[in-house]
């Protein structure tokens, strides 16, 4: 059993991530949901950009240092989107990783605006659409591939989706992709079995 720590997108700890959560416990692993955003749900990406504009940076790093602080070593950093910046932060920077679950979002690991390099050993699993505005035309898709280059395949795995939506696994939004989700979740619960 994995214990998962998953970090929201910008609208929040939504029913549907809940949902997404509930589906990854459904295989015995233990998810954790942090609320950075202490209950607020934007009702677009614009407002909950601005959200973490209003809150800052720092006040965000703190409260997910926080939110992993009592949790067990050996954890999963999972997120989506923005909370996949999250997650890529921690996975790479606090020790003892088991691994890492981002969801349509990559951070670079070389270069300028590199977070870090990747920690030797720890596995990675990225999940995208390939015509998503964020994910396929900002950079991520690249920065996702490069790392599934470092890694390698025995530890690396880059699953990309044919689709132009943001935030496809979360059923509470229009963008919802219920074929893509399962999908992903598929391949998520099996990327977490492997580390039993």
């Amino acid at each position: 059993m994995a214990d998962v720590v998953l970090f929201h997108h910008l609208r929040g700890v939504t029913d549907g991530l809940r949902g997404f959560a509930e589906q990854l416990r459904s295989g015995g692993h233990t998810v954790h949901t942090p609320d950075l955003f202490d209950g607020d749900r934007p009702a677009t990406l614009d407002e909950g950009f601005a959200l973490t504009k209003r809150i800052g940076s720092e006040v965000l790093r703190e409260r997910a240092d926080r939110a992993v602080a009592e949790l067990p070593d050996g954890l999963v950093y999972a997120g989506f989107s923005w909370g996949a910046a999250t997650a890529q932060r921690l996975a790479q920077t606090r020790p003892g990783a088991r691994g890492a679950l981002l969801y349509e979002s990559c951070l670079p690991v070389t270069g300028e605006w590199a977070v870090g390099p990747w920690p030797a050993g720890v596995p990675v699993q990225i999940h995208g659409m390939d015509a998503d505005p964020f994910f396929a035309l900002e950079g991520d898709v690249e920065a996702a591939r490069e790392l599934v280059g470092i890694v390698g395949p025995d530890l690396g795995e880059l699953f990309v989706y044919p689709g132009d939506q943001h935030l496809f696994t979360d059923s509470t939004l229009p963008s919802y992709d219920a074929e893509a989700t399962a999908l992903v979740l598929r391949r998520s619960r099996e990327f977490l079995d492997r580390l039993r």
